[in-house]
């Protein structure tokens, strides 16, 4: 997968980009994420990417004519075929399931906003998606670019070690994921779950999906309505429900 970026700063996207994960899988070459300043695509000799406002108000507006410079030059021929990503408060929130979609195109473009906003002729006639990180706003959305990156290079097969791994994350099957222990097994008089220490494969797998309910549960029950659960997982909850009724009213 390739990604292009297009935004106003991309000296402090460059380290995140480059470290851990997403540094080896472009080093292996299983995505590619080029910056493009947008500011280099502009015409006049101030390279001016901002102005005020039609009609007054407070903050400066970014102009059409850089940012469709920019991603019509960088995509060419392309046009059309790649989606158009405006990172905006005002787009569709981003979930692990849009990470799914969007990992399989071979190519995507983000537009990263700055200021008060960017010309509205940007949202209605260049970009061809928005998404937004959640419900509040940013400085600029160069932040929630490396946050879509991040999540939807996990998807891609082979960057992860464990090719499994993302299927396990926190929503990846609806639910939140199970507590993680590492050495050493105990600390400060806490205990690691004896279950985790006793090789059983199949003790550990229950173990897990039970406390995975059980997070869910306490933290995030609404996401209960849409996840996959037996009967017996149902019980499970509905006395878990019930106990921790009891113990708050007591």
């Amino acid at each position: 997968m390739h990604i292009d970026v297009f935004t106003l700063i991309p000296d402090t996207m460059q380290a995140y980009l480059d470290a851990s994960i997403l540094g080896k899988a472009q080093l292996a070459g299983l995505i590619g994420v080029e910056l493009h300043n947008i500011r280099d695509y502009a015409s006049d000799k101030h390279r001016t990417t901002d102005d005020e406002p039609y009609g007054g108000g407070g903050g400066m507006v970014m102009k059409p004519e850089p940012v469709f410079a920019a991603v019509e030059s960088v995509l060419g021929e392309a046009m059309g075929s790649v989606p158009v990503i405006m990172l905006t408060p005002q787009g569709r929130v981003f979930t692990q399931q849009v990470s799914r979609e969007l990992a399989e195109h071979p190519r995507l473009a983000l537009i990263c906003g700055r200021y008060e906003g960017i010309d509205e002729r940007v949202r209605e006639y260049l970009a061809t998606d928005e998404i937004s990180i959640g419900d509040y706003v940013l400085t600029g959305g160069e932040l929630p670019a490396l946050v879509l990156i991040d999540a939807v290079a996990r998807q891609i097969p082979g960057v992860l070690g464990d090719q499994c791994a993302s299927e396990r994350d926190s929503h990846a099957t609806g639910l939140l994921e199970h507590p993680h222990y590492t050495r050493p097994p105990e600390f400060r008089g806490w205990q690691v779950p004896e279950v985790l220490l006793s090789g059983a494969h199949a003790r550990i797998a229950a173990w897990r999906r039970e406390q995975s309910l059980l997070r869910t549960l306490h933290r995030r029950p609404e996401l209960l309505r849409l996840a996959e659960i037996t009967d017996e997982e149902r019980k499970l909850l509905d006395d878990a429900s019930r106990d921790s009724e009891g113990s708050s009213s007591a």
